[in-house]
């Protein structure tokens, strides 16, 4: 293995990649694997879908992407066959080749990797906002709950195999546990408060909640980032 997969449900994993923290997310179905997020270099993909090839016996046959930062989705395009599910605010800024570029410099990236990553860019398959998506003996929800860490957030619930499952919701950065939330120019700090009501809405009291950087947490975690936010009203 490449990375530590840590097991959150039937069929359902998480990886935390060494730069930046980052999670990307796993579903197995039997139409193939879903990840959540792909990090930010072609070579971090690669060994992500080795590792999903070992774990699952499958391919990656589809991607969700969160939202637009760098470092959850400039590995995409290493899986070639892979279908690619977005916001089109997100499909839009992926041809936006200067703005990644620079967004992942200042925060580390090696630069020859991320012009790799960006020059193999493709367009997503998929650009939606709520889809219920059929993996054959499973689906999943994507849903956009909201304004928040960006203007177009996306989170994936995934349903429990059986008992005694919970809900898993891959959160995205609309929820953060290994620093505080990122406020910049792409937030909306209004609305994210009650944008999390409705990411609590979806995974409900017992859900599994799985932030974009960071351990996973509960609701109880998600209701303190909650009162976190509006103190900075």
């Amino acid at each position: 293995m490449n990375f530590v997969w840590e097991r959150l449900a039937e069929g359902v994993q998480r990886t935390r990649l060494p730069f930046l923290d980052v999670t990307v997310g796993l579903v197995e179905a039997d139409t193939g694997a879903l990840v959540v997020d792909t990090g930010t270099t072609l070579s971090e993909a690669a060994a992500i879908e080795a590792d999903i090839r070992a774990i699952a016996h499958s391919s990656v046959t589809r991607i969700v992407l969160t939202h637009k930062h760098f470092d959850h989705v400039l590995g995409s395009s290493a899986f070639m066959h892979a279908e690619i599910y977005c916001s089109p605010e997100v499909a839009a800024y992926m041809s936006a080749s200067a703005e990644l570029r620079a967004d992942a410099l200042r925060h580390g990236a090696d630069a020859a990797a991320v012009d790799r990553a960006i020059a193999a860019l493709r367009t997503p398959d998929h650009v939606v906002y709520d889809v219920d998506v059929d993996l054959g003996d499973r689906s999943v929800s994507i849903r956009h709950p909201g304004r928040g860490h960006t203007d177009t957030d996306l989170i994936v619930v995934v349903p429990p195999a059986g008992a005694p499952d919970a809900t898993v919701v891959f959160c995205g950065d609309l929820v953060e546990e290994s620093a505080d939330p990122v406020i910049d120019a792409d937030s909306d700090l209004a609305a994210w408060p009650e944008t999390l009501d409705r990411l609590l809405e979806a995974g409900g009291p017992d859900a599994v909640y799985v932030p974009g950087h960071g351990a996973v947490v509960d609701a109880g975690f998600i209701r303190r980032q909650q009162t976190w936010l509006q103190g900075r009203l």
